[in-house]
């Protein structure tokens, strides 16, 4: 057989002048100590602080400290699968996760791969995990309300939509509850939410997905799940991945949810991986940029300014206190990076006070801004007449004759705290918690026996859906207590009490 050489020469032309110089370099290094979520690497002197490093198996891992002979990284995954002596080499990226609608109604843990036995999410936008927050001059004041759907929040300790508002009380008060009932009021809003589990029983965040999802408020909510088993890493970087999926609907000028349940158990595995890296510890152990941790993550709740599309990114974090000891480390951290808390006191819990709000303690630094019209005007006074309520609860107790006077308030303090008593997965209408409160506020409430002042409140709220549904729909669009709707609402009340409420 004859070699023909034109040819050959030809093909070897045209593969010489397709030839493209593709070099790779990366920075390689070896693991020298592997374990407990961490792993120390030899070499990498290249490798920047917070950079995603790629282990030998395809496991991925971030730096974490950068010390002169060595670095320490933190392993997202498990750290089984990788051994001393394995080569670990820099990807010159930041850790990133996929957003986008694709991530709406998903079950993922912080890396974005889905744990509800769904397909894998595909998505062509990701956003960095740990970013800067917007500056001032990206804001705008909060001054819109994001209702929650409970009673006592809505009229005394008002958010609004921007704001940082903390849940805090010890463990079984009620402080998951509150932010599932605020997911739930948000059906039909537009506000898509994101509820980040941390640290929590793999049990009880099924629960609340089957919650969620028999309610109808799956179709809006992701749920970020890290629970009790899984590394400490992955529970150090949940919240920023929650906070980083609604940036990205927030600078799109949506409005947005975040409940990050809770920062406690971030704070210790934070404290976890600091102490396994041999950083000097502080108060109660925990590293001196533990401050750092929660600021940096709050500060990205913010209100856009119109400029910046106006969306807008409100925060719920949950911190759970030991005994009731709100001084402790953690949590006067991040009250002082908050704009508000919503205390709930296990006395109160256990006395069948649900929401056990402590309206004392309890504020919201925004205050009647995130309010409506004519929930500001008719619970304006409210939070102070039930301060003053529990001081001569406190004062009755001593078996003293009480005057006409006090007795009256006593008597219709009584009633309140039996009006804001909520259920659960109850969440209210705005303008249905105005007609009530209304009620009570204005006497109508005085001659109801206590223990019937929840029937007496189901009762009314059907009766105006019936015949006075006229004065429901001018409430809900004005948002304002005029005097004509004020007058209707007496009427409506005087009416019901006449014809059909039985004594």
């Amino acid at each position: 057989m004859a070699i023909n050489v034109s040819e050959i020469t030809s093909v070897l032309k045209k593969e010489i002048e397709g030839f493209e110089k593709q070099l790779e370099v990366s920075d390689v290094g070896t693991v020298v100590e592997v374990g407990d979520g961490i792993a120390r690497i030899y070499g990498l002197r290249g490798a920047m602080a917070g950079e995603l490093l790629e282990f030998e198996g395809g496991a991925m891992g971030q730096v974490f400290n950068l010390e002169e002979e060595s670095i320490g990284a933190v392993i997202f995954g498990s750290c089984l699968e990788i051994e001393e002596g394995d080569t670990v080499k820099t990807t010159g990226r930041l850790l990133e996760i996929p957003v986008g609608d694709a991530v709406i109604g998903r079950v993922v843990n912080p890396l974005g791969q889905p744990m509800d036995g769904g397909p894998a999410i595909v998505t062509s936008e990701t956003r960095k995990l740990d970013i800067v927050a917007p500056g001032i001059a990206a804001r705008q004041p909060v001054k819109e309300p994001l209702q929650t759907g409970i009673k006592a929040i809505d009229s005394m300790i008002p958010i609004g939509r921007g704001q940082r508002e903390l849940i805090i009380g010890d463990r079984k008060t009620g402080k998951t509850a509150i932010a599932i009932d605020t997911i739930l009021n948000q059906k039909g809003t537009g506000v898509k939410c994101f509820y980040v589990a941390i640290g929590q029983k793999e049990s009880s965040v099924a629960a609340i997905v089957e919650v969620l999802r028999k309610h109808g408020a799956m179709e809006y909510t992701t749920v970020i799940v890290t629970s009790a088993a899984d590394p400490a890493p992955m529970q150090y970087i949940a919240p920023y991945a929650g906070c980083a999926m609604a940036e990205y609907f927030m600078w799109k000028g949506q409005h947005t949810l975040c409940v990050y349940d809770d920062l406690s158990k971030q704070a210790a595995a934070y404290r976890q991986l600091s102490l396994l890296l041999r950083r000097p510890p502080g108060r109660e152990a925990y590293p001196g940029d533990v401050f750092y941790l929660h600021s940096r993550l709050l500060e990205r709740a913010v209100k856009l300014s119109d400029a910046n599309g106006g969306g807008s990114l409100t925060a719920l974090p949950v911190i759970e206190t030991q005994e009731g000891e709100v001084s402790a480390y953690i949590p006067t951290n991040v009250i002082s990076i908050t704009d508000g808390q919503i205390y709930l006191e296990p006395d109160l819990f256990f006395a069948g006070v649900r929401p056990a709000v402590n309206v004392g303690i309890s504020v919201s630094r925004v205050g009647g801004n995130a309010q409506t019209k004519a929930m500001k005007k008719i619970a304006g006074s409210l939070k102070l007449d039930l301060a003053a309520f529990r001081e001569l609860e406190a004062f009755a107790q001593l078996g003293t004759d009480l005057d006409k006077a006090t007795q009256k308030q006593l008597d219709r303090g009584i009633r309140m705290v039996e009006l804001l008593k909520q259920g659960q997965y109850r969440p209210m209408a705005v303008e249905q918690q105005v007609m009530v409160i209304f009620a009570g506020i204005q006497g109508f409430l005085d001659d109801v026996a206590p223990t019937r002042v929840q029937e007496f409140q189901d009762t009314f709220l059907k009766y105006v859906d019936t015949g006075a549904a006229a004065l429901r729909k001018d409430l809900a669009e004005k948002k304002e207590m005029t005097k004509e709707i004020e007058e209707k609402l007496r009427a409506a009340l005087t009416d019901f009490k006449a014809k059909a409420w039985t004594k």
